[in-house]
């Protein structure tokens, strides 16, 4: 997926771009500031990261141009930290509103969330990926006839990642997404989780179908 930061501090831009890039989402930018919001918008991103403190326009006026054109999601990532400016951000279309200095981690899980929740497809209740189907209202996973039931737990987790299929997902984003049914998860029971639909996965033939990367997350 293709995320357009707005950012007018070359060495915050490309550590973000490091980031974002190490997790498998396309980064673009621009230096032209005073028309930064028609920029972003042509470049089609999947999501925009929105300073506020920028040349020409601040970021507030940013983001009301694009959210007049479009329902692109939009973080704002600031050093303005204030209930007001947050506030702000969020009356004006802002998705989400995280202060600088974030933490990498934090983000990434904030921008993954926003993605899944943007782009899922409410009346679609069937996943495909690289020979596996994802029945959500069944919750059962199928490839070449064969079929496996899985638990609240394990359809969490790979609907996450078949959602942003390609991309890197942290441990704490998943962890975040098992949260939201009000079952706490910690780091245990996500590894717990995680061998069980390997299993299950590996028994309707699909063994090698979720790769670990090592430090940083999952991925399919």
């Amino acid at each position: 997926m293709k995320i357009f930061i707005i950012e007018d501090e070359p060495a915050i831009r490309e550590e973000l771009e490091q980031l974002l890039g190490k997790y498998g989402y396309d980064c673009v930018s621009s230096d032209d500031f005073q028309n930064i919001g028609e920029t972003a918008l042509d470049a089609q991103a999947d999501l925009i990261l929105l300073d506020i403190n920028l040349p020409y326009q601040d970021g507030f006026q940013v983001c009301r141009y694009i959210r007049q054109k479009s329902n692109v999601p939009i973080i704002i990532l600031t050093s303005r930290n204030t209930d007001f400016d947050e506030l702000m951000g969020l009356n004006i279309g802002a998705d989400d509103f995280v202060s600088k200095p974030y933490n990498g981690q934090v983000l990434l899980a904030r921008i993954q969330k926003i993605l899944a929740r943007t782009y899922e497809v409410q009346s679609n209740t069937l996943l495909t990926h690289k020979g596996l189907t994802l029945n959500l209202l069944r919750a059962t996973i199928s490839h070449n006839g064969n079929e496996k039931e899985l638990t609240k737990n394990e359809l969490g987790i790979l609907r996450l990642l078949m959602l942003n299929k390609g991309n890197i997902i942290p441990r704490d984003a998943i962890i975040d997404e098992l949260w939201q049914s009000e079952e706490f998860i910690d780091e245990n029971t996500l590894n717990v989780n995680v061998v069980r639909l390997r299993k299950k996965l590996a028994e309707i033939g699909l063994p090698d179908y979720l790769e670990t990367k090592r430090g940083m997350g999952y991925s399919v």
